[in-house]
């Protein structure tokens, strides 16, 4: 006989309830009692239905905590556990809705819990759209008010703007392919800046096609940013959840997604009036610097009729010392010229004097001492004008006699 540990069979009893296909996707209605919430916002409940009872938690991060109310006749979606340390089986409850909610709308909860927790409607991936779109794609029916509406609200906004028709049924059983088949043509050109879906309202078998979840995921592998504008205000379908932008009806997404031109021009006559008030306001406190800074250059450079005055007195004062030293130093040369003048042998010539050579010695000896000559000899004598040849006659040696000098011409 084998014997086995409490955990041993506790851990067998989890792993046979939690590999059960049915434990794990699971929906339970009963009565909720004995609910206690924990300091971390967990709750704990039994539900009931008269006959047997369940234990049920819900963390706190599930959505839906509001609808756990003694009392209250629910339906929870779950998965089946057994908690080891207590040897307790319970239901981890994920999704909370009233008794008597329809099929469709707990598949339709169902569905949202599995695309919240794949992520798809973190608003950290929703994309920001284009301030100034230049094309704007449009998934709707061709033939309905709603594509009326949409031109007339982008006309009257934004005229500048592009629409791109991508006509799709928003309705029936093509609807969810045409929808699809629009998303993808206007998400693959690029020629797009941002995509509305957009249909009038309806019940919920009509928005049907926006919360089936080809759509959803259509939406969600968009390359450009999504806008919807499905139904009213009420009618918030899954479509929504996932998109970029969520807008009550087809109009106020069309006025999303474009800016409104009365704004702009405002916005750009107040820009204006600044930007020239702003002008105006520099170009009169840079007048008054320049002003100033040519006042004070002024008052700082030189005083240049001062200065052309002095240069004009420098000048005759230069002048007049020129001229006086020019005339002295004519003085001065007219003098020596004077002085030269009365050296000169021709002007000692023309006061009487003359110049002897002896031609006896062929080389033109001047004379200046009577011991030079004897008598017999021949003389040249050289006057101031002419010249004449002589014979020496008498010698007195000693005696101041005739000068004379070498014949030269003058």
């Amino acid at each position: 006989m084998e014997v086995y540990a409490v955990s041993q069979v506790a851990n067998y009893l989890k792993d046979l309830v939690e590999q059960d296909g049915l434990g794990r996707d699971m929906w339970v209605s009963g009565e909720v009692a004995n609910r206690t919430t924990s300091g971390a916002g967990h709750d704990y409940f039994t539900l009931s239905d008269g006959r047997a009872s369940l234990r049920c938690v819900m963390f706190s991060r599930v959505a839906g905590h509001e609808r756990l109310g003694n009392g209250a006749a629910v339906i929870a979606h779950g998965r089946v556990s057994f908690y080891v340390p207590r040897g307790a089986l319970q239901l981890i409850v994920d999704l909370v809705q009233p008794e008597g909610v329809g099929e469709l709308q707990l598949k339709l909860e169902e569905l949202k819990r599995k695309l919240r927790a794949e992520g798809l409607f973190d608003h950290s991936r929703k994309r920001p759209l284009a301030k100034f779109p230049r094309r704007v794609g449009v998934v709707t029916s061709p033939t309905g008010a709603v594509w009326h509406d949409i031109r007339n609200v982008i006309e009257r906004r934004y005229p500048l703007v592009e629409l791109v028709m991508a006509p799709a049924p928003v309705q029936g059983e093509q609807a969810v392919t045409g929808i699809i088949d629009g998303l993808s043509a206007l998400g693959e050109t690029g020629r797009v800046d941002v995509i509305l879906l957009a249909r009038g309202g309806g019940s919920l078998e009509d928005l049907s096609p926006f919360n089936d979840e080809a759509v959803v995921r259509a939406i969600f592998v968009s390359p450009v940013p999504v806008v919807t504008g499905i139904g009213h205000e009420t009618d918030v379908t899954i479509s929504d959840m996932v998109a970029d932008q969520r807008a009550p009806t087809p109009s106020a997404a069309a006025e999303m997604v474009v800016p409104d031109r009365s704004e702009l021009i405002a916005r750009l006559t107040d820009a204006w009036n600044a930007l020239g008030s702003l002008t105006m306001s520099q170009v009169s406190g840079k007048r008054g610097s320049v002003e100033s800074l040519g006042l004070r250059i002024r008052r700082s450079g030189p005083d240049l009729d001062t200065r052309r005055l002095r240069i004009d007195e420098l000048l005759k004062a230069t002048q007049t010392h020129l001229r006086y030293g020019l005339a002295i130093k004519a003085e001065r040369f007219e003098g020596l010229r004077q002085g030269l003048v009365s050296l000169s042998p021709r002007e000692t010539l023309k006061r009487g004097y003359s110049i002897v050579q002896r031609l006896d010695s062929g080389e033109g000896e001047v004379v200046t001492d009577a011991a030079q000559v004897e008598t017999g000899d021949r003389v040249e004598v050289t006057l101031a004008r002419g010249d004449l040849e002589a014979k020496v006659t008498t010698s007195r040696p000693g005696d101041v006699g005739a000068v004379v000098g070498p014949r030269r011409p003058m």
